[in-house]
């Protein structure tokens, strides 16, 4: 089989190159404010297998980086108690931006710019392969949700809400 050409170099995609992880890569049309559903729509795959990558603060300002299904939304209530603070609210944008070095859109789990915890929804390390987002706005990348464990040591939390 021959090697495919990568698409985009990311700190996201040189990040798991340099971990030899095994990844596709899946650019597609970017929309302003398209979220999940139209990353879904644009690479023909359900929006649940679409993964949002959230950067949140606690209530003492900590940032993280919260992994949930495209079509769910985070019960910060539910995973505040889970890991034993107060509150979690999502970071504003400029604020996301300066603790993740990605912009809103385009902001990926792997290569972050500031160590932060990551915690990932139980459900999502149950499926075969996961979208989500290559480092950039209009690019998703592809792989088996184990590598949110070993490569993000990402701690599994229950804190979804239907959309």
């Amino acid at each position: 089989m021959a090697k495919k050409e990568h698409v985009s170099q990311t700190p996201a995609t040189q990040f798991l190159r340099k971990n030899g992880a095994e990844f596709s890569e899946h650019p597609y049309g970017y929309e302003e404010h398209g979220g999940t559903s139209v990353s879904a729509r644009e690479l023909g795959v359900e929006e649940h297998l679409v993964i949002k990558t959230l950067v949140m603060q606690d209530d003492q300002a900590k940032p993280m980086i919260v992994l949930m299904f495209g079509d769910c939304k985070v019960s910060t209530k539910n995973l505040a108690r889970q890991i034993g603070c107060k509150s979690v609210e999502q970071c504003k944008p400029e604020v996301a931006q300066r603790h993740s070095g990605y912009m809103v859109g385009g902001t990926s789990p792997f290569g972050i710019k500031k160590a932060m915890p990551v915690y990932v929804e139980q459900g999502i390390l149950l499926l075969d392969k996961i979208y989500i987002n290559g480092g950039k706005r209009g690019y998703l990348i592809a792989l088996h949700p184990v590598l949110l464990q070993t490569l993000l040591s990402a701690r599994s939390v229950i804190c979804a809400l239907e959309d």
